[in-house]
C-alpha cells in the first residue's frame, strides 16, 4: 500500500499535467473525481496536493451526485463570481478620480490621461478614507478610466514654476466649490488654427483600397478661404460646450465674445440663478494673464451679465492640464481625423457632430465678426477696471466684478 506522501506526489503529478487543459469547472470536477477514487480521506489528500480548497472539492462531489447541467456553455452560473469593487464599495470610483484629477495630465490630441501618483500611494489614501482596495485594483480602475502611470523622467516638461502643483490644487478647489454651489465653471482655449480647403488632415479613415482622398501637396493657405480659429468653452460640470469658429484674428475681444456667446446660448439656460462664473484658462494667447484687452473685455461682460467672474490661469507651460484639451478638443480632433476641412460649414458640422460615450455635446457657430489685431489699451483704462486680486499668486488668480458693484 502506498504511503500518504507517495499518494500526494502522484496526485501532484497528475494535476500538473492536466491543469493547463482545465477550466474552473473542470478543475472542480476533476478534483472531486480524484478524491472519490481514493475513498475515505481522499478530499484531504487532493486538497493538500493541488491547493484546491475542501469546500470546492465538496461542491464538485455534490455536482457529480446531482448531475451537472451540461446544456449551458456557461462556466459559472448567472450572477456567479466576485462582485466588482465599484458595486460593493459605492463612490470609490469618484473618490479615486478626485485624488488623481487635480494633477491629471493629457495630450491635447488624445483622450488619454496620465498621472505620476503611484498606485500604492493612491491605495493608501483610499484606504484612509474608509475604502478597502489594493494597489493592483487601483491600477485596474485607472486603466478603465483611461489613465496610465508614467515614469518621472517623462513627467518633466522643461522648467516649471515651483508653485505649479499648488496652483493646480487652487484651481481644483475653486472649481469644486463653484460646482457645489451650482455656479458655472468653464475651461476655455483656442484650438489650433486650421486651413480651409483641400488640405491633408492627420489621421486615417476607411476608403476603397488604392483610392485615398486626394489633397493638396502643400499647406499654403487659400487666400479666398483662409483659416479658421476655433475658440472653445467647455462646461466642466455639465460635460458640454460650445465652439465659436472665428474667421478673423484670435484676439482677446474674440475670446470674450466667444464666452459671451456660450453664456447666451447655453450658460444662462443651465444656470438661471448664477451670480458667479469661474473661468480656467492658459497663461498665454488671447486669454493670457498679462493681456490687458482680455481683462477689459471681461469687465464689459461682467457688467453686462452682473456676474462676478473668477479667473484662474494655469502656470506657463502647463496648457495640457486645461480640461478643455482632453475633454473636448481631443474628441473633435478624433472626429475629423482624415477628413479635409473643405469649407467653414464642414468645420462647423464636424465639431457639432462630435459625441462621446459619456454624453459630450457640443454646439458650434461661425463668427463672421472682424477683430482688430494689436489693439492698445492705455493705463487709465486698466486702472478703471473693477478687479480684486487673490492673495495667492494675484497675477494668476483674480475676480472681475460688475462695475455696479463696490469693492
Amino acid at each position: 500500500m502506498k504511503h500518504k506522501s507517495e499518494k500526494i506526489e502522484e496526485i501532484k503529478e497528475k494535476y500538473k499535467n492536466i491543469k493547463p487543459c482545465l477550466t474552473e469547472v473542470g478543475r472542480r470536477l476533476w478534483s472531486a473525481l480524484e478524491a472519490k477514487s481514493y475513498g475515505y480521506g481522499g478530499i484531504a489528500l487532493v486538497s493538500e496536493a493541488t491547493k484546491i480548497s475542501n469546500k470546492t472539492i465538496h461542491k464538485g462531489l455534490k455536482e457529480l451526485e446531482e448531475g451537472r447541467n451540461t446544456e449551458s456553455d456557461r462556466l459559472r452560473q448567472k450572477g456567479g463570481g466576485r462582485k466588482k469593487i465599484v458595486d460593493t464599495q459605492e463612490g470609490i470610483l469618484d473618490a479615486l478620480n478626485n485624488l488623481v484629477d487635480p494633477t491629471s495630465r493629457g495630450d491635447p490630441e488624445s483622450p488619454l490621461r496620465w498621472t505620476t501618483r503611484s498606485t500604492s500611494r493612491l491605495s493608501k489614501e483610499l484606504n484612509s478614507q474608509g475604502y478597502s482596495i489594493s494597489s493592483r485594483t487601483v491600477y485596474t480602475l485607472l486603466k478603465e478610466m483611461d489613465y496610465s502611470l508614467q515614469s518621472n523622467k517623462k513627467s518633466k516638461e522643461g522648467s516649471s514654476h515651483e508653485d505649479r502643483d499648488a496652483q493646480f490644487n487652487y484651481i481644483n478647489e475653486t472649481v469644486k466649490e463653484a460646482i457645489k454651489k451650482k455656479q458655472p465653471s468653464i475651461s476655455v482655449d483656442t484650438k489650433k488654427k486650421e486651413n480651409i480647403g483641400d488640405y491633408k488632415n492627420n489621421g486615417r479613415e476607411y476608403a476603397k483600397k488604392g483610392n485615398p482622398v486626394k489633397t493638396n501637396t502643400h499647406d499654403f493657405p487659400n487666400k479666398k478661404l483662409g483659416k479658421v480659429a476655433p475658440y472653445g468653452i467647455y462646461d466642466i460640470d455639465q460635460n458640454n460646450g460650445l465652439v465659436n469658429v472665428g474667421i478673423s484674428h484670435d484676439t482677446a475681444e474674440f475670446a470674450v465674445h466667444s464666452i459671451r456667446t456660450w453664456w447666451h446660448k447655453m450658460g444662462k439656460v443651465s444656470y438661471p440663478m448664477a451670480t458667479d462664473l469661474v473661468i480656467t484658462a492658459d497663461c498665454g494667447g488671447s486669454n493670457g494673464n498679462r493681456v490687458r484687452l482680455w481683462k477689459l473685455e471681461l469687465q464689459k461682460f461682467a457688467t453686462e451679465t452682473n456676474l462676478n467672474i473668477h479667473v484662474r490661469h494655469f502656470p506657463p507651460g502647463t496648457s495640457k492640464w486645461n480640461k478643455i484639451e482632453h475633454r473636448m478638443f481631443s474628441f473633435i480632433s478624433i472626429n475629423w481625423r482624415g477628413k479635409p476641412l473643405l469649407t467653414r460649414e464642414t468645420v462647423i458640422n464636424l465639431i457639432a457632430a462630435t459625441k462621446t460615450e459619456k454624453g459630450l455635446m457640443i454646439k458650434a457657430f461661425l463668427d463672421k465678426n472682424y477683430y482688430e489685431k494689436g489693439r492698445k489699451i492705455n493705463k487709465a483704462e486698466v486702472e478703471d477696471l473693477n478687479i480684486i486680486r487673490d492673495e495667492f499668486h494675484p497675477e494668476w488668480n483674480y475676480t472681475v466684478k460688475p462695475k455696479s458693484s463696490t469693492f
